[in-house]
């Protein structure tokens, strides 16, 4: 089958038009990259606040939502730094921040870890998987990595065009 409709959060993704779902995935989604794409004339601060700045919730409410988070990330008093001044790793926690500040429901991690050294992208995976189990969201992580898939309640694959559920092991 390769057809039907997808819904989120009660919402027919498929019928709403490219301006909607643009907007719908500001509000809704958060995403993190493999290579962060963090913007690299902005500050931690100014990367961290911009979705919130995108969704108008910039006030008190979301500014203290950004402290925590940087907190919980480990970044506290790096408000200032520029992305270039940071680590790989200080970079993908800064990604990870960015993607919970406006409290999306779901959160898409495409190889979040691909670009980190295996220690460095353990401690990216507990933060990560920390943060969203904490805050009860749900998240989809795509990766070719079994020390990343480990981290899920559920597994899948894609071969050869199928998606198969895959059993985990205990």
């Amino acid at each position: 089958m390769d057809c039907g409709d997808v819904y989120l959060d009660g919402v027919r993704l498929t019928g709403l038009s490219d301006s909607d779902r643009t907007l719908f995935r500001r509000r809704k989604i958060g995403f993190i990259f493999q290579f962060f794409n963090l913007i690299p004339t902005l500050t931690v601060w100014e990367n961290l606040i911009l979705p919130l700045e995108l969704n108008n919730r910039l006030d008190a409410a979301g500014t203290k939502r950004a402290n925590d988070l940087l907190d919980m990330v480990g970044l506290a008093g790096r408000e200032k730094t520029y992305p270039d001044r940071l680590s790989g790793g200080e970079q993908q926690r800064v990604a990870i921040a960015r993607a919970l500040v406006h409290d999306p429901g779901l959160v898409l991690a495409d190889e979040p870890t691909g670009n980190l050294d295996n220690e460095t992208g353990q401690q990216v995976l507990a933060l990560l998987d920390r943060l969203t189990r904490q805050a009860g969201k749900n998240l989809i992580l795509v990766t070719h990595s079994t020390e990343a898939a480990a981290y899920a309640d559920r597994i899948f694959a894609l071969r050869e065009g199928r998606l198969t559920r895959l059993d985990k092991k205990e």
